[in-house]
């Protein structure tokens, strides 16, 4: 395993104990939150993911 490797390892379980630690002690503001995070997510995905279902290679013209 490459140091690279491990400190991204090292670094996703810090990030998952800390959401799951800030979730604990704040339930019902993060419940509060669910609606204009689900409102977020949608441009977000649009901008880094784009529409991928389209083949716009296919084009005749």
């Amino acid at each position: 395993m490459t140091a690279s490797r491990t400190w991204l390892l090292i670094g996703a379980s810090l990030a998952i104990v800390l959401i799951f630690y800030i979730l604990r002690e704040h339930w019902a503001h993060a419940l509060g939150l669910g609606p204009y995070l689900l409102l977020l997510a949608c441009p977000l995905l649009h901008l880094f993911h784009g529409h991928g279902g389209h083949d716009h290679g296919d084009r005749k013209g």
